[in-house]
């Protein structure tokens, strides 16, 4: 960043500001770590089941306690850093985030490595909101603000392939505990850059009571649901623990949203979220992460099981995915942001996705990786990065800077939330279709050579099936993106600056 682009006209961040590119180096490695955790731990889980003796049945527990720490906790953390700072949030978030992933890696029981996801899961609730929100106070003047969030952008959707490549050679060269101690020297370093480098706009924290209820209510009831979705996965829609469970995550949210109304200071004052475009962004990016997390997965399945790579060449196959988000979101995003009207990147954005995913229902066991997967990765890519990268900024664009934390808070947990329902869903979809498949041509197959192949047709049939539904789920992403998110031209709206009013900055949303 040249010293004439920090100083251009119209730049809107106080004096104390003037670190700020250096502040989004250290907030875009804290967002790097998050993300890369989600899918790191996934290439070493095999590996840590055999040695700490997990069985089948609990194996799990080691990605659902994190995810229900991380989606229950979110709104709470997002206040805390409203409350405390966003500094000391971040920094705190970034500690314990170590110790915990340290503990993960010295784990010699099933219990120890449950326990040190869950702690992780609760100090990256803290961490992720208050690094959007840093960004969402630092960076008022419009051109910044696309460029700052788009880097942003890519590594929030990039950085889950770069997981499976890291998680593939630190699980087949070196050992599994080490894709819990790499996240050590990220936390050290972008705490200790952090702590030098970012200083806070004054007079934007949040100093009111916090809302007891709505912590307990918001808390239980995500909790709930998260869990609902993820042992649905395992247990069946119709089993009794996880129906119970969507019916208390209703009544619990149902019972939160009744308590934000009548409190004086509610833990998510309803107007960040009744907002239509906040509303548009946090129901579109949902769904679009809904598609995705489950796509992750089978294609992880499907290179691995079916084609037979290994965990570092399964890795490397995404890299078309990571290549397309970071130019979807640094040249395409970035670029147009201050030009167009965001949900003519976010719409046109998904339905690019879309098309990628589209192509990918055309999976068969010999299917060629150059002329059906590289491009359909690359759309994925590219439609994907288009798209979040203006939905990262809008969301948390113009709210009033006590509420920054909180409404962070909501993006992080859109994308947690539709996360957990992503792989319960078409995974459950997935697994019916090839059961299906299986019963119907298994009776053909005379031979055991034949009786394997019906099975991986089997599974493909089924990882086809499934991307089916979130061809659609990608275009009603596009579709609420289109309705809600500004319906208009390129205008200007208030941005947070942190110092305690709204100030006038000429930004792409229009008035809603």
């Amino acid at each position: 960043m040249s010293e004439a682009a920090l100083k251009a006209p119209g730049a809107a961040a106080p004096s104390g500001d003037a670190n700020r590119w250096k502040a989004l180096v250290f907030i875009a490695l804290a967002q790097l770590m998050v993300v890369l955790d989600a899918t790191i731990v996934n290439i070493a889980l095999p590996s840590a089941q055999t040695d700490l003796g997990i069985s089948d049945g609990n194996r799990q527990w080691v990605v659902t306690a994190y995810a229900l720490a991380f989606g229950g906790l979110l709104l709470f953390g997002g206040r805390i850093a409203d409350l405390w700072g966003r500094k000391r949030a971040f920094v705190l978030g970034l500690a314990g985030f170590a110790a915990a992933s340290a503990l993960g890696g010295a784990a010699t029981t099933g219990a120890m490595m449950f326990g040190a996801r869950a702690l992780q899961g609760v100090f990256g609730a803290l961490l992720a909101p208050a690094a959007l929100s840093l960004l969402a106070v630092m960076f008022t003047d419009a051109k910044e603000r696309a460029k700052a969030f788009g880097i942003y952008g890519a590594i929030a959707g990039g950085g889950g392939a770069v997981g499976l490549i890291l998680g593939g050679f630190l699980t087949e060269y070196l050992d599994w505990r080490w894709t819990f101690y790499v996240n050590v020297p990220f936390a050290v370093v972008a705490a200790a850059g952090a702590y030098f480098v970012i200083r806070e706009p004054e007079g934007g924290r949040n100093r009111n009571p916090l809302d007891i209820p709505g912590v307990l209510l918001s808390t239980l009831g995500l909790v709930a649901l998260v869990y609902g979705f993820t042992r649905a996965e395992s247990a069946g829609w119709g089993d009794a623990v996880t129906v119970s469970m969507f019916v208390a995550s209703v009544v619990l949210l149902v019972a939160f949203v009744i308590v934000e109304s009548k409190v004086k200071t509610p833990l998510l004052p309803l107007r960040v979220v009744t907002d239509r475009n906040r509303g548009g962004i946090y129901l579109s990016l949902g769904l679009a992460i809904i598609g995705m997390f489950g796509l992750f997965l089978f294609l992880t399945y499907y290179l691995q099981v079916v084609k037979g790579y290994s965990p570092v060449k399964t890795g490397f196959a995404f890299l078309p995915m990571v290549a397309g988000m970071i130019t979807g979101s640094t040249q395409i995003g970035t670029r147009l942001m201050t030009r167009v009207p965001a949900r003519l990147l976010m719409g046109p954005g998904f339905l690019v996705a879309a098309i990628g995913m589209l192509l990918l229902t055309q999976l068969e066991i010999d299917s060629s990786y150059g002329t059906l997967l590289l491009p359909a990765m690359v759309l994925l890519g590219l439609g994907m990065g288009t798209a979040f990268m203006p939905a990262m900024s809008l969301a948390t664009q113009g709210v009033e800077p006590r509420d920054a934390g909180v409404a962070s808070a909501m993006v992080n947990t859109s994308q947690q939330v539709g996360g957990a329902i992503g792989t319960a869903l078409l995974n459950t979809i997935a697994a019916s279709a090839t059961t299906s498949y299986i019963k119907d041509h298994i009776a053909g197959a005379a031979s055991k050579p034949q009786q394997q192949l019906v099975m991986l047709q089997g599974q493909v049939h089924g990882y086809s099936s499934a991307i089916w539904f979130a061809v659609g789920i990608l275009a009603a992403a596009a579709l609420i993106a289109f309705t809600f998110v500004n319906a208009g031209r390129p205008g200007s709206t208030p941005v947070a600056s942190g110092a305690g009013v709204e100030d006038e900055v000429p930004v792409p949303v229009v008035a809603h």
